[in-house]
C-alpha cells in the first residue's frame, strides 16, 4: 500500500480503476492490431544467418535469439530479441523453425537458414542438407580413388604381361 502497487477498494479507487481499465484495453487493442498486421509481413520468412561450423556442421558456438533478432532487423523487421523463443540452442547448420511472440495472444514462425556461405545458405533453401553434400563429396571422391587405383592396377597387369618370358624372344 505504500508504494502505490495496491489500493484500497473504496469508491475514489475504483472509480479511478475503471478510468484505466478503459485506457489500457484501447493501448491493447492498438497493440495487438499492430502485431497482427507484422505477423502478416513476417510470418514464414526466412533469414540466413553465416557461421563458422565444422565438416559436419556442427557450429562453433551456437544461434541465440540476439542473432535471430539481429538477421530479422537487418532484413528491415523490428524485431526484439526478447521476442524470440528458442527450445533449444542452435548448435548445427541447417534449417531451423523459430517461434516469435510479438503480443501474448500473436505468435508466428520464422525461418532461420544456417549456413558457412551464401551459397551454401542457397543449397540448403533448395532442400539439401550440409550432411547429404558431405557425404555426396566423400563418395565422390573415393570413386575417384577407386578408379585411380583401377587405372594403375591395369597398367601394371600390362607392363607385367610384357615383361613375362612367355613374350621374350
Amino acid at each position: 500500500l505504500p508504494q502505490k502497487k495496491a489500493l484500497r477498494a473504496n469508491a475514489s479507487n475504483l472509480a479511478a480503476f475503471e478510468g484505466q481499465k478503459a485506457q489500457l484495453e484501447a493501448q491493447n487493442l492498438e497493440t495487438k492490431a499492430e502485431a497482427e498486421s507484422m505477423r502478416e509481413q513476417l510470418d514464414g520468412q526466412q533469414f540466413v544467418i553465416i557461421r563458422s561450423a565444422s565438416d559436419s556442421g556442427a557450429l562453433y558456438g551456437s544461434v541465440t535469439t540476439r542473432d535471430a533478432a539481429d538477421a530479422a532487423t537487418e532484413a528491415g523487421f523490428t524485431l526484439d530479441r526478447k521476442q524470440v523463443v528458442l527450445q533449444r540452442p542452435i548448435k548445427d547448420l541447417g534449417l531451423h523453425t523459430v517461434s516469435v511472440v510479438l503480443h501474448p495472444e500473436v505468435e508466428l514462425e520464422i525461418n532461420l537458414n544456417i549456413a558457412r556461405s551464401t551459397e551454401e545458405a542457397e543449397l540448403q533453401a533448395s532442400g539439401k542438407s550440409i550432411q547429404e553434400l558431405a557425404a555426396e563429396e566423400e563418395a565422390a571422391a573415393e570413386f575417384e580413388i577407386a578408379e585411380l587405383f583401377d587405372d594403375i592396377g591395369r597398367s601394371e597387369e600390362h607392363t607385367s604381361e610384357l615383361q613375362s618370358p612367355m613374350y621374350l624372344v
